[in-house]
Protein backbone atom coordinates (compact mmCIF):
# COMPACT_ATOMS: atom_id res chain seq x y z
CA UNK A 1 0.00 0.00 0.00
CA UNK A 2 1.18 1.93 2.48
CA UNK A 3 -2.77 2.92 3.06
CA UNK A 4 -4.71 2.18 5.27
CA UNK A 5 -7.91 0.63 4.81
CA UNK A 6 -7.31 -3.08 4.02
CA UNK A 7 -5.50 -3.49 7.26
CA UNK A 8 -8.37 -2.61 9.07
CA UNK A 9 -10.87 -4.34 7.84
CA UNK A 10 -12.33 -6.53 11.23
CA UNK A 11 -14.73 -8.33 10.48
CA UNK A 12 -16.12 -11.65 9.07
CA UNK A 13 -13.72 -13.25 7.06
CA UNK A 14 -14.97 -16.05 4.20
CA UNK A 15 -12.15 -17.93 3.38
CA UNK A 16 -12.04 -21.50 1.67
CA UNK A 17 -8.92 -23.01 3.09
CA UNK A 18 -6.67 -24.97 0.57
CA UNK A 19 -3.39 -25.80 0.16
CA UNK A 20 -1.59 -23.26 -1.16
CA UNK A 21 1.41 -23.65 -3.57
CA UNK A 22 4.43 -21.92 -1.50
CA UNK A 23 7.33 -21.43 -3.59
CA UNK A 24 10.77 -22.17 -2.06
CA UNK A 25 12.50 -19.35 -0.94
CA UNK A 26 12.60 -17.06 2.37
CA UNK A 27 9.05 -17.07 4.82
CA UNK A 28 6.79 -14.73 4.13
CA UNK A 29 5.94 -11.71 6.69
CA UNK A 30 1.66 -11.22 8.04
CA UNK A 31 1.93 -7.72 9.62
CA UNK A 32 -1.53 -7.45 11.55
CA UNK A 33 -3.06 -4.55 13.67
CA UNK A 34 -5.15 -1.59 14.09
CA UNK A 35 -5.55 1.32 11.40
CA UNK A 36 -3.25 3.68 13.17
CA UNK A 37 -0.88 1.56 14.67
CA UNK A 38 1.99 2.41 12.90
CA UNK A 39 2.39 -0.37 10.31
CA UNK A 40 2.59 1.90 7.00
CA UNK A 41 5.34 3.48 8.38
CA UNK A 42 7.30 0.95 9.77
CA UNK A 43 7.29 -0.81 6.34
CA UNK A 44 8.34 2.14 4.70
CA UNK A 45 11.49 2.43 6.65
CA UNK A 46 11.68 -1.62 6.07
CA UNK A 47 11.25 -0.96 2.10
CA UNK A 48 13.68 1.59 2.51
CA UNK A 49 16.47 0.03 4.01
CA UNK A 50 16.10 -3.34 2.39
CA UNK A 51 15.14 -2.52 -0.87
CA UNK A 52 15.35 -5.18 -2.82
CA UNK A 53 15.15 -7.67 0.12
CA UNK A 54 10.98 -7.37 0.64
CA UNK A 55 8.37 -7.22 -1.29
CA UNK A 56 4.70 -6.18 -0.87
CA UNK A 57 1.65 -8.70 -1.73
CA UNK A 58 -0.58 -5.77 -2.90
CA UNK A 59 -4.25 -6.75 -2.19
CA UNK A 60 -7.26 -6.30 -3.95
CA UNK A 61 -10.05 -3.89 -2.84
CA UNK A 62 -13.38 -3.21 -4.28
CA UNK A 63 -13.36 0.18 -2.84
CA UNK A 64 -12.85 3.66 -4.67
CA UNK A 65 -8.65 4.86 -4.46
CA UNK A 66 -8.17 7.51 -2.50
CA UNK A 67 -6.13 10.70 -3.64
CA UNK A 68 -2.21 9.69 -4.50
CA UNK A 69 -3.29 6.06 -4.74
CA UNK A 70 -1.78 3.67 -7.31
CA UNK A 71 -3.55 0.81 -8.89
CA UNK A 72 -1.49 -2.32 -8.99
CA UNK A 73 1.16 -0.20 -5.96
CA UNK A 74 -1.39 0.46 -3.28
CA UNK A 75 -4.09 -2.27 -4.10
CA UNK A 76 -5.63 -3.94 -6.95
CA UNK A 77 -8.79 -1.90 -7.42
CA UNK A 78 -11.16 -4.09 -8.84
CA UNK A 79 -15.11 -4.13 -8.97
CA UNK A 80 -17.20 -6.24 -6.55
CA UNK A 81 -18.19 -8.79 -9.51
CA UNK A 82 -14.40 -9.00 -10.81
CA UNK A 83 -12.99 -9.70 -7.48
CA UNK A 84 -15.89 -12.53 -6.74
CA UNK A 85 -15.78 -14.42 -9.59
CA UNK A 86 -11.95 -14.49 -9.08
CA UNK A 87 -12.57 -15.47 -5.15
CA UNK A 88 -15.29 -18.52 -6.64
CA UNK A 89 -12.15 -20.21 -8.37
CA UNK A 90 -10.11 -20.27 -5.16
CA UNK A 91 -7.75 -17.49 -6.60
CA UNK A 92 -7.72 -15.83 -2.82
CA UNK A 93 -5.83 -16.95 -0.26
CA UNK A 94 -8.37 -15.08 2.04
CA UNK A 95 -10.64 -12.26 1.75
CA UNK A 96 -13.29 -10.03 4.07
CA UNK A 97 -15.75 -7.21 3.85
CA UNK A 98 -15.29 -3.85 6.06
CA UNK A 99 -17.70 -0.84 5.67
CA UNK A 100 -19.13 -2.42 2.73
CA UNK A 101 -16.53 -3.11 0.65
CA UNK A 102 -13.97 -6.44 -0.42
CA UNK A 103 -10.40 -6.77 0.75
CA UNK A 104 -8.46 -9.66 0.03
CA UNK A 105 -5.00 -11.41 -0.99
CA UNK A 106 -4.60 -13.74 -3.78
CA UNK A 107 -2.60 -16.24 -4.44
CA UNK A 108 -0.84 -14.78 -7.62
CA UNK A 109 -0.28 -11.20 -5.16
CA UNK A 110 1.92 -13.63 -2.96
CA UNK A 111 3.63 -15.74 -5.74
CA UNK A 112 4.76 -13.01 -7.97
CA UNK A 113 6.91 -11.38 -4.96
CA UNK A 114 8.00 -14.70 -4.44
CA UNK A 115 8.87 -15.47 -7.92
CA UNK A 116 11.53 -12.32 -7.60
CA UNK A 117 13.19 -14.33 -4.31
CA UNK A 118 11.67 -11.38 -1.98
CA UNK A 119 10.31 -11.61 1.12
CA UNK A 120 6.47 -11.49 0.92
CA UNK A 121 4.91 -8.99 3.07
CA UNK A 122 1.31 -9.45 3.56
CA UNK A 123 -1.10 -6.82 5.87
CA UNK A 124 -4.01 -8.52 7.20
CA UNK A 125 -6.33 -7.91 9.62
CA UNK A 126 -6.97 -10.82 12.78
CA UNK A 127 -9.53 -12.92 11.35
CA UNK A 128 -7.13 -13.24 7.84
CA UNK A 129 -4.45 -14.09 10.44
CA UNK A 130 -5.89 -17.33 11.91
CA UNK A 131 -7.23 -18.03 8.27
CA UNK A 132 -3.75 -17.85 7.13
CA UNK A 133 -2.73 -20.78 10.12
CA UNK A 134 -5.01 -23.04 7.91
CA UNK A 135 -2.98 -22.66 5.25
CA UNK A 136 0.57 -24.00 4.38
CA UNK A 137 2.19 -20.36 3.72
CA UNK A 138 4.14 -20.64 7.11
CA UNK A 139 4.54 -17.05 7.80
CA UNK A 140 6.56 -14.96 10.56
CA UNK A 141 3.10 -13.63 12.33
CA UNK A 142 3.75 -10.06 13.40
CA UNK A 143 1.20 -7.34 15.58
CA UNK A 144 1.74 -4.03 15.23
CA UNK A 145 -0.36 -2.30 18.23
CA UNK A 146 -0.83 1.32 19.58
CA UNK A 147 -0.41 1.90 23.31
CA UNK A 148 -3.33 2.67 23.82
CA UNK A 149 -7.24 3.04 22.06
CA UNK A 150 -7.10 6.64 23.34
CA UNK A 151 -3.52 7.32 21.33
CA UNK A 152 -5.08 5.47 18.51
CA UNK A 153 -7.86 8.02 18.67
CA UNK A 154 -5.30 10.71 17.92
CA UNK A 155 -3.47 9.38 15.21
CA UNK A 156 -6.50 8.69 13.42
CA UNK A 157 -7.62 12.09 13.98
CA UNK A 158 -4.43 14.09 13.24
CA UNK A 159 -4.78 11.91 9.30
CA UNK A 160 -7.77 14.03 8.58
CA UNK A 161 -8.90 11.20 6.27
CA UNK A 162 -11.96 10.36 8.66
CA UNK A 163 -15.34 11.09 8.36
CA UNK A 164 -17.00 10.68 12.30
CA UNK A 165 -18.50 7.92 11.35
CA UNK A 166 -15.48 5.35 9.56
CA UNK A 167 -13.33 6.92 12.41
CA UNK A 168 -15.68 5.01 14.81
CA UNK A 169 -16.07 2.02 12.98
CA UNK A 170 -12.27 1.85 13.29
CA UNK A 171 -11.92 1.83 16.76
CA UNK A 172 -14.30 -0.03 16.61
CA UNK A 173 -12.91 -2.46 14.90
CA UNK A 174 -9.47 -1.86 16.74
CA UNK A 175 -10.78 -3.03 20.28
CA UNK A 176 -11.94 -6.10 18.59
CA UNK A 177 -8.51 -6.77 16.96
CA UNK A 178 -6.64 -5.98 20.22
CA UNK A 179 -8.74 -8.15 22.05
CA UNK A 180 -8.39 -11.03 19.61
CA UNK A 181 -4.56 -10.57 18.88
CA UNK A 182 -3.88 -11.58 22.71
CA UNK A 183 -4.89 -15.16 21.83
CA UNK A 184 -1.48 -17.30 22.84
CA UNK A 185 0.71 -18.19 19.76
CA UNK A 186 -1.15 -16.24 17.69
CA UNK A 187 1.24 -14.13 16.74
CA UNK A 188 5.28 -14.62 16.97
CA UNK A 189 6.03 -10.70 18.09
CA UNK A 190 3.15 -7.95 19.31
CA UNK A 191 4.77 -4.62 18.83
CA UNK A 192 3.57 -1.70 20.96
CA UNK A 193 4.25 0.86 18.87
CA UNK A 194 5.53 3.78 21.09
CA UNK A 195 8.84 4.55 20.26
CA UNK A 196 9.45 4.54 16.17
CA UNK A 197 12.86 4.05 16.59
CA UNK A 198 12.62 1.17 19.03
CA UNK A 199 9.55 -0.57 17.16
CA UNK A 200 11.62 -0.56 14.09
CA UNK A 201 14.11 -2.21 16.10
CA UNK A 202 11.87 -5.27 17.25
CA UNK A 203 10.34 -5.40 13.54
CA UNK A 204 14.06 -5.82 12.01
CA UNK A 205 15.42 -8.15 15.16
CA UNK A 206 12.64 -10.86 14.40
CA UNK A 207 13.03 -10.89 10.19
CA UNK A 208 17.07 -10.57 10.63
CA UNK A 209 17.69 -14.00 9.93
CA UNK A 210 15.00 -14.20 6.75
CA UNK A 211 17.14 -10.77 5.36
CA UNK A 212 19.96 -12.34 5.69
CA UNK A 213 19.15 -16.01 3.79
CA UNK A 214 17.48 -13.71 1.49
CA UNK A 215 21.07 -11.54 0.93
CA UNK A 216 22.93 -14.83 1.30
CA UNK A 217 21.17 -16.19 -1.57
CA UNK A 218 21.30 -13.81 -4.00
CA UNK A 219 24.58 -13.73 -3.89
CA UNK A 220 24.78 -17.85 -4.64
Amino acid sequence: MWASGWQNHTCVSFTSVEVFPVMQGPRPVVLSGPSGAGKSTLLKKLLKDYENIFGFSVSHTTRQPRPGEVNGKDYHFVTREEMQKEIDAGEFIEHAEFSGNMYGTSKGAVQAVQAQNQICVLDIDIQGVKNIKKTELNPIYISVQPPSIEILEKRLRDRKTETEESLQKRLTAARVDLELSKEPGLFDLVIINDDLEKAYSELKEVLLEEIKKTEESRKS
